[in-house]
């Protein structure tokens, strides 16, 4: 279940975080272009080596690819449960509707019966968010910027040990190339630790973990590790980690929104087009400047013809 108070005070608490980091993006960026990038997933496909052309293909793309035809998919169903799964009671009038008495001992047992079925929803949009790596990528390249580093054509989340040259491991992304890249932003720092829980998150992708009463009681903790030492987390604590969570993707929706509005109306000064740098290592290591252009009647854009 969404509070609409709750997720209201949690947009509200990191909107002018939101706008402030999009505004130093712009400003460090070491390239005009490479917000733009984030945009329009730049990414770097070496099997383009080995498709059958009768013109070479630059490995250097940009477009959906399999993550954006993914993270599409996962939109349509998270946008469908935050739509639709909206309390009509405040949070401390749902409260108060656990109060128990003998008299509503029935009503309240199917109001956390039911409160558990929604949960164990929430936890499968909660992965969905915190596994996407179209998500994970767009928060990773927009820390980049903001610290005036180059945009990474080569990001490439770590799948298993085969894998050979990778960014990190998603939980490594998230904690310490994103939200601790991202301090400086202190609602947005503070969101991360709170939504993004590792010891949680792994009790939920094994399911481990069991519900007592209005608890949740994760199966995975380890005395010796000190990134699993939770042994009850009751679902009000769920419920704060879940809408901290729903106001992070929110953000990165419009987040992506400013980004294109930005560089849609620089295009529109310059003939339809803007400039962005490709840091190549295929085949060689060099500097490539291309230009893309807006289709202003679609609100999107393409490599410019030569």
């Amino acid at each position: 279940m969404l509070f609409t108070d709750i997720i209201n005070q949690t947009n509200d608490a990191l909107k002018p975080a939101f706008d402030s980091l999009f505004e130093d993006m712009l400003a460090n960026q070491s390239h005009s272009g490479d917000a733009l990038l984030i945009y329009v997933n730049g990414f770097h496909n070496p099997d383009v080596h080995n498709w059958k052309l009768e013109k070479k293909m630059s490995p250097y793309m940009i477009g959906p690819n399999m993550d954006g035809w993914s993270e599409q998919l996962h939109y349509s169903f998270i946008h469908n449960y935050r739509t639709t799964a909206i309390f009509d009671k405040t949070y401390s009038e749902y409260i108060e509707l656990h109060k128990y008495s003998p008299e509503r001992k029935d009503e309240i047992d199917k109001l956390v019966e039911y409160e558990g079925a929604s949960i164990q929803l929430e936890m499968l949009v909660y992965l969905k968010v915190w596994e996407m790596d179209a998500f994970i990528k767009k928060f990773y390249q927009t820390a980049k910027l903001v610290n005036g580093e180059a945009y990474d054509w080569h990001f490439k989340i770590e799948e298993s040990n085969r894998d050979n040259i990778t960014t990190g491991k998603r939980h490594e992304i998230i904690r310490t190339l994103v939200r601790d890249r991202l301090k400086q932003y202190e609602p947005i720092f503070i969101s991360f630790k709170k939504a993004y829980l590792t010891q949680i998150r792994n009790s939920i992708a094994h399911s481990k973990y069991g519900f007592m009463g209005r608890n949740i009681h994760p199966n995975n903790f380890v005395s010796a590790d000190k990134a699993a030492q939770i042994e009850n987390f009751p679902f009000d604590e769920w419920i704060t980690m879940f809408h901290e969570t729903m106001a992070i993707y929110n953000q990165s929706l419009r987040l992506s929104n400013m980004i294109n509005e930005h560089y849609g109306a620089l295009a529109l000064k310059n003939n339809n087009l803007v400039e962005v740098r490709i840091e190549r290592k295929d085949p060689k290591v060099t500097t490539e400047i291309c230009n893309l252009i807006y289709r202003e009647e679609f609100k999107d854009w393409r490599w410019e013809r030569q």
